[in-house]
């Protein structure tokens, strides 16, 4: 009987197939994809012109439960500094005018100034990461997220309707209503910068004086074409009223913190949008 030959596993097929290196990890190579993405400066101003009218209808979303809770624009903060000089000078009113005391509409204003001023200095944060860089751009969105959170937690409880009846009587008078004043002022601070730095169309996209001057200047006004100087900046003032609109009508349906919560849910979505915004295109070396 012929001997038989032993079986050299080695060369077997299922055992080379079961010892063959694995190729390198494709979660490797995507967390670097991923890596890559958040470090790249983003294509601006040249692809921002649609974040930045977006950026324009969360101005009119998150000013609008601020104005109807306590009549503060959380986000143009001229009015509060002239209302705080107002404030000041009413000591100095005759006997029969004057008053004393800082009225609770006066804090209100101080407090939205103070968190507005608080908010906008992260900027400082976001020049040194990179002021276009999408790591700052996206870890910006998110803290206003998150802030907007904090808003609607505090407005939850702080045991008023969020609807002033008149100047008067403000809403938003407890420290838990005060916190919700201070916190959508700070995500106000925080979209100036941003829109500063990436050269929006409507500047700081926040408080839209320059722009309205800017769209009565422009010398393509009346223009019947497309014309990017006036149609974006036209498009992001009603982007402003279109947010306010939409805010109320969530405010009178469920509340201020469905109000504020929306916010939330808004300003996640501007967060995802930064991962489509295309990359600064590099430049290619001269021979």
């Amino acid at each position: 009987m012929a001997d038989t030959l032993p079986t050299n596993t080695k060369d077997s097929p299922s055992a080379s197939s079961s010892t063959t290196p694995t190729p390198p990890h494709r979660s490797s190579s995507l967390s670097q994809s991923v890596t890559t993405k958040f470090q790249n400066l983003i294509d601006a101003p040249g692809s921002t012109n649609l974040i930045s009218i977006y950026a324009c209808f969360l101005t009119g979303l998150t000013s609008s439960p601020s104005f109807t809770a306590c009549y503060i624009w959380c986000g143009f903060q001229t009015g509060n500094v002239a209302q705080l000089g107002l404030a000041i000078a009413r000591t100095f009113s005759p006997l029969g005018e004057r008053t004393y005391g800082f009225q609770k509409p006066d804090q209100q204003a101080l407090t939205s100034l103070l968190s507005f001023w608080l908010g906008t200095s992260l900027g400082r944060l976001g020049d040194k990461i990179g002021a276009r860089r999408r790591t700052w751009l996206v870890l910006a969105t998110f803290i206003q997220a998150l802030l907007a959170m904090a808003a609607a937690l505090a407005a939850h409880y702080c045991g008023q309707d969020g609807i002033a009846t008149h100047r008067g009587d403000p809403s938003w008078t407890n420290p838990s209503g005060m916190a919700a004043l201070a916190f959508i002022s700070a995500t106000m601070g925080i979209q100036g910068i941003v829109g500063k730095r990436i050269a929006s169309p409507m500047n700081t996209t926040v408080v839209l004086t320059t722009t309205w001057v800017e769209i009565f200047n422009d010398p393509l006004l009346f223009a019947f074409k497309y014309t990017p100087s006036r149609d974006i900046r036209i498009a992001g003032g009603f982007a402003v009223f279109v947010g306010a609109f939409v805010s109320r009508a969530i405010l009178d349906g469920g509340g201020q913190a469905a109000a504020l919560g929306a916010l939330a849910g808004f300003r996640m979505i501007q967060c995802i949008w930064w991962f489509f915004i295309p990359d600064k295109p590099v430049k290619a070396d001269k021979a």
